[in-house]
């Protein structure tokens, strides 16, 4: 089984536009939204959930105001001045560490886990799909991103599926690097831009870090052909190939609100045939 993730050092490049259609043209595939902090696939790939699972992940404190006797040491200890003069703990700054649960002289503070979001195994017109839903305010991405992965591959091997199409999240962060590591390849996405050439040269870094094979699609190129070859002349330079560019389409956006892929939309249109062209040219460097 071979892991593609389809990755952007930013949001907004086309990215999940683009793994959508991989799910139209791929045969034999499992897919999984590893894009957990803001996921959309499920927006295109409309899954009917056949199994719902909560993720607990990370402690959270909380105290008891019947032992609570209001001494202030664990006001005074939280370096996050996370509990307030009405001894509350402001979930969303409270990091966890456990100094407060530790020293309270009462007793009054537990330290429960929490639930920190959702995953799902689910069944879409595209195969079977593996994807989650991060609480807001709630972190731990990173753990529930391998989660995901590990879920879509037991997926894969439990049907003899030959690919696993992973929709990555933005940026270069925690939950990046979960999704990349032991991948067979990766696709980065980039948008002619000077901030997208910037976000590309730092997702490329990364995937050089982790040595997985990294491939370039330019997004729209034709908004701006001179930073799209840009792109391209610094991606092989970092021994990135570049292997196609998309042209800006509106259909992409037509197809987006009617709940469609860009080849179930418009199989003939210019876009549709970018694609495919960036598609085959994947699978023919992954092998």
């Amino acid at each position: 089984m071979k892991e593609i993730v389809i990755i952007s050092g930013k949001g907004g490049t086309g990215k999940t536009s683009i793994i959508s259609a991989f799910a139209s043209l791929a045969e034999n595939k499992v897919l999984c939204d590893a894009d957990v902090d803001a996921a959309d696939l499920h927006l295109i790939m409309a899954p009917e959930i056949t199994e719902r699972h909560d993720f607990d992940a990370g402690h959270t404190a909380k105290i008891d105001s019947d032992k609570c006797t209001e001494c202030g040491l664990c006001r005074d200890l939280c370096r996050w001045n996370a509990i307030s003069r009405d001894y509350r703990v402001d979930k969303i700054e409270c990091e966890g560490c456990g100094v407060c649960y530790y020293f309270c002289p009462e007793k009054a503070i537990t330290f429960p886990i929490n639930t920190s979001g959702e995953w799902f195994i689910s069944h879409t017109r595209f195969g079977p799909m593996a994807h989650a839903r991060l609480g807001i305010a709630e972190e731990n991405s990173g753990k529930l991103v391998t989660l995901i992965r590990k879920e879509g591959r037991e997926l894969a091997e439990k049907k003899g599926l030959d690919y696993m199409l992973t929709d990555g999240p933005p940026g270069v962060g925690c939950p990046v690097i979960a999704s990349m590591g032991g991948a067979s390849a990766v696709l980065i996405v980039a948008e002619p831009s000077v901030s997208g050439k910037h976000d590309m040269e730092r997702v490329s870094e990364l995937a050089a870090f982790f040595k997985v094979p990294a491939m370039l699609c330019v997004n729209k190129f034709d908004l701006n052909p001179e930073m799209g070859k840009a792109i391209e002349a610094f991606a092989r330079e970092k021994n990135v190939k570049p292997i196609g560019r998309v042209p800006f389409d509106p259909d992409f956006t037509r197809a987006m609100v009617a709940g469609k892929t860009i080849v179930e939309f418009n199989e003939s249109g210019e876009a549709c045939r970018a694609v495919k062209s960036v598609w085959e040219n994947l699978i023919g460097n992954i092998y």
